[in-house]
């Protein structure tokens, strides 16, 4: 099998008015032109094709992460026609973005970071992290992955529709 290079992108798009977040993998160099509901790119990385699927299923992984907790705790998360709910930041978005790309670059690391997301959407790290329980630099990447997990909207109120940041 012959592995291609293609784009790995996290951009923003609208359709019907409600924004979205889309993280994807395309061939094209120019994704704003591939798909006309995006209106703006915030990252977009050449990578080869294996290795963008599996960072598209771990950052996946960790919003899916972020959003069941969020709505466990009761907050109102939007579902979009496509992609990633607005209710997201970008900021949340490229560091997530950001860490798997970089993580990945190392196996040892990108193993024991995924170990780390799925003890995630069971539990807490915090705890783990506490309690001794893991070391070194184990610890220091749990650590970071529960920080990716940090983020909670500013009140538990049903959230109306944003206007998207673009008009």
């Amino acid at each position: 099998m012959i592995s291609r290079n293609l784009y790995l992108i996290l951009a923003s798009g609208e359709i019907n008015g409600i924004g979205f977040w889309l993280i994807d993998s395309i061939y094209n160099e120019f994704p704003l032109i591939e798909n006309k509901d995006l209106l703006d790119c915030h990252r977009k990385e050449l990578i080869a094709e294996e290795s963008a699927s599996e960072i598209i299923n771990a950052i996946n992984f960790n919003i899916s992460n972020i959003l069941n907790e969020l709505k466990k705790e009761g907050f109102n998360i939007e579902k979009p026609p496509k992609g990633i709910t607005f209710n997201l930041p970008l900021i949340v978005m490229e560091d997530i973005f950001d860490f798997w790309l970089e993580t990945y670059k190392n196996k040892d690391s990108w193993q024991t970071c995924l170990g780390l997301l799925k003890i995630k959407k069971r539990i807490s790290l915090s705890s783990l992290i506490k309690s001794k329980a893991i070391k070194n630099h184990v610890k220091d990447l749990a650590t970071i992955i529960e920080s990716l997990h940090t983020y909670r909207p500013s009140s538990l109120e049903k959230h109306k529709h944003k206007d998207p940041m673009w008009k």
